[in-house]
């Protein structure tokens, strides 16, 4: 068949690009996964979890939130979540994918501005494209930049309501937003800022709550579920009318099979233990800025907004693949990075690091690399 054909072909170039994905199992240390506390394992979870069994709390929904899905585990986490976040209100997703999906393609009208950052989410950009708003991208954690766009689309006879999308923490840079500098640009131009937490929720901010606490603008969040919460699932936390309406018009919400509500029990289960148990972040932040330190001892050049991320920019597509086989090698699970999930020459490293690897596995992994950026050289 024709269609076979020319996705064989497709694979093969991809191949010969040294772009083809292919599923790989985990092994070694983790260097690689978001789980950022260390919770996919942990004792507490588990406790949780049984605690959940029983209760006699549902392993699924068996249909979406409006039809017979809805669940009090739902209901509780949403409540529970929006005090937590500091919110009027919350939304229980699926998956961050499936809410920004949700978030773009169904708030801004069509005679509204999504102005986003150029390296915010895929989920992001499905959502925009998708939607019906007018798009435009500004350069990155450039709010400068950002104001002259906005600016421009207002003189040019833009009337309608503006929505800056950005990320707190950056998934591939590991770099942080300048969520300061674009509250008070969105309160100048009655905007709403929208932000992706999704790499910060359960590491920065008090409590883990993330980095958009206590800005002055009208925010509307998202926190994902299964990165630094280390259970699965988006919370989309704002005001009560912007909530009210995926519920009334988002596809991804109305449609879509409910998340289970043992999983809700257990998002439950983690944002009590962030509240009561601080050791859980200062551990993190530990980790995370002893990882620093060590990268900048062994000449592994840093990005001053420090985070959990750690990019080593490679360049070349097969030199990338080259280092992560040879850490893999080594014990260190560590993946590489290539577009076009990052820009075209920007192909890295990206080191995580997780609650599942200590301070001796931290020094290690920065003097094998250490080692390889030398023989390389």
């Amino acid at each position: 068949m024709k269609a076979l054909e020319r996705l064989k072909s497709m694979l093969e170039t991809l191949e010969t690009r040294h772009r083809r994905r292919v599923l790989a199992p985990s092994q070694g240390l983790d260097f690689a996964s978001n789980d950022y506390l260390g919770l996919t394992h942990s004792p507490a979870l588990k406790a949780a979890a049984q605690a959940a069994l029983d209760r006699d709390v549902p392993l699924g929904s068996g249909g979406s939130r409006l039809l017979r899905g809805n669940h009090p585990e739902h209901q509780r986490l949403e409540q529970e979540a929006a005090a937590f976040f500091d919110a009027e209100a919350c939304l229980f997703m699926g998956g961050g994918f499936q809410a920004n999906q949700a978030i773009f393609s169904t708030l801004p009208a069509a005679e509204d501005l999504i102005l986003h950052d150029t390296l915010v989410h895929a989920s992001a950009h499905e959502g925009m494209r998708i939607g019906r708003a007018q798009t435009h991208s500004f350069a990155h954690n450039d709010v400068a930049d950002a104001r002259r766009v906005l600016t421009e689309w207002r003189s040019n006879g833009g009337t309608g309501q503006i929505w800056i999308a950005v990320e707190s923490v950056y998934s591939m840079e590991g770099d942080i937003a300048p969520l300061v500098e674009l509250s008070e640009l969105a309160v100048a131009h009655d905007a709403i800022l929208v932000i992706d937490e999704a790499h910060a929720t359960g590491i920065l901010g008090p409590h883990g709550r993330g980095l958009s606490h206590g800005l002055a603008a009208e925010t509307l969040t998202l926190h994902t579920c299964g990165k630094g919460l280390g259970v699965a699932g988006g919370l989309i936390c704002g005001s009560r009318v912007l909530i009210d309406t995926l519920v009334n018009r988002a596809r991804p919400f109305i449609f879509a099979t409910a998340p289970s509500p043992f999983n809700a029990a257990l998002v439950r289960a983690v944002l009590d233990m962030l509240q009561t148990d601080t050791s859980l972040v200062e551990m993190a932040r530990d980790r995370i800025q002893f990882a620093h330190t060590e990268a900048a001892a062994h000449g592994i050049p840093q990005s001053a907004l420090k985070s959990q991320i750690i990019p080593v920019i490679l360049g070349d597509d097969a030199r990338t693949l080259k280092q992560a086989a040879a850490l893999q090698g080594q014990g260190f699970d560590i993946r590489g990075i290539r577009p076009p999930t990052v820009a075209r020459g920007t192909s890295r490293l990206r080191i995580c690091i997780t609650g599942n690897v200590q301070k001796p596995d931290i020094s290690a992994l920065f003097q094998a690399l250490s080692d390889l950026q030398k023989e390389a050289a």
